[in-house]
């Protein structure tokens, strides 16, 4: 008698559930805002707002950057790991306040606990940089030179625990380099001490440095990519040189939203920015900040921050690096 009642109440029960599906309001309803936490001018932002542009064209409601700076860009990652998951607050996401910050200092926030990743759209080159005075013209010189002298050469970089600052150690580290830190307040002061010839040379991004470059200001010896980048072609690849084989870093920008933001959503934006990042106004404007365009969502987005992870770890643990 039970078992009869169960099955004659199953269909029901289906049908119950698949009206309360049918009358779930559409997503998205209202406007988004996406929150970024850095300044205005930082690649993350000029990043950001270009895919919010784009994103609301696509989603037909508005896709609102708004800046949350502060504490390394942990101030506003903190606030999306703390929104409601309803789809409505995205992060601009990146290496800092969610891979590197985590390693090296407390956070407000876990990562992998608060949130949910939907899509990469985008890698931050770092370009090996010296004063045009500095005695090496390639990658090859500049290695020999820097390792015949332990200790003599200083490099600059935005910060202790910085991106930058562990993307260099990791060069320093598979070249056998040992050179004196100079830490600034931001990359600008820094890259500004090695122009000045104060401070030897820097590892630091394609948007910060590639100016100076171009100005004949500073001397590009090698990228961080594996394989180059689009970007500036003309800058040979880290990789390519002898002891350095498979060397690949680099600072990535991507969306990330609240944990438990409703798988379809999530699903949703990955497809979006994908298509957001095969326009090619889209891809011209990411050149025009120094971002190469690069878009991993799902499991491979989920495994490339894993591997960076594991990657600056290994580096922090080389060098003990702790900033609390």
């Amino acid at each position: 008698m039970q078992r009869r009642t169960l099955l004659l109440a199953t269909p029901a029960l289906l049908g119950a559930a698949a009206g309360a599906r049918a009358q779930q309001p559409a997503w998205p309803q209202r406007p988004l805002r996406i929150i970024i936490p850095w300044p205005p001018g930082q690649a993350t932002d000029l990043a950001g707002r270009v895919i919010a542009q784009r994103l609301s064209e696509q989603l037909g409601q508005p896709v609102v950057p708004e800046n949350r700076a502060g504490a390394g860009g942990m101030i506003g990652t903190d606030a999306v790991a703390k929104a409601a998951p309803d789809g409505y607050t995205l992060l601009a996401a990146s290496t800092g306040p969610i891979t590197t910050a985590p390693l090296v200092q407390r956070t407000p926030y876990n990562p992998e606990r608060d949130f949910a990743p939907v899509a990469s759209f985008g890698l931050s080159p770092y370009v090996v940089v010296t004063n045009p005075n500095f005695p090496a013209q390639t990658i090859e010189e500049f290695i020999r030179v820097v390792r015949a002298n332990p200790g003599r050469y200083t490099f600059a970089t935005s910060g202790t625990g910085a991106a930058a600052h562990l993307i260099t150690l990791m060069f320093h580290r598979a070249a056998g380099l040992d050179s004196v830190h100079v830490p600034f307040q931001g990359s600008a002061p820094g890259l500004t001490a090695v122009v000045a010839g104060q401070v030897d040379y820097a590892m630091e991004t394609l948007a910060g440095t590639g100016p100076l470059i171009r100005q004949g200001r500073l001397r590009a010896l090698g990228v961080s990519l594996v394989n180059g980048t689009s970007l500036a072609p003309d800058i040979p690849p880290l990789s390519r040189t002898e002891g350095l084989a498979g060397f690949d870093a680099g600072a990535w920008v991507g969306m990330m939203v609240p944990a438990g933001t409703p798988a379809p959503i999530i699903e949703r934006l990955a497809i979006e920015v994908e298509r957001a990042m095969t326009n090619p106004e889209v891809r011209e404007r990411f050149a025009s900040i120094g971002v190469e365009p690069d878009v991993r969502r799902g499991e491979a987005f989920v495994t490339y921050l894993r591997e960076q992870r594991d990657a600056f770890q290994r580096v922090i643990e080389a060098y003990n690096i702790r900033l609390d």
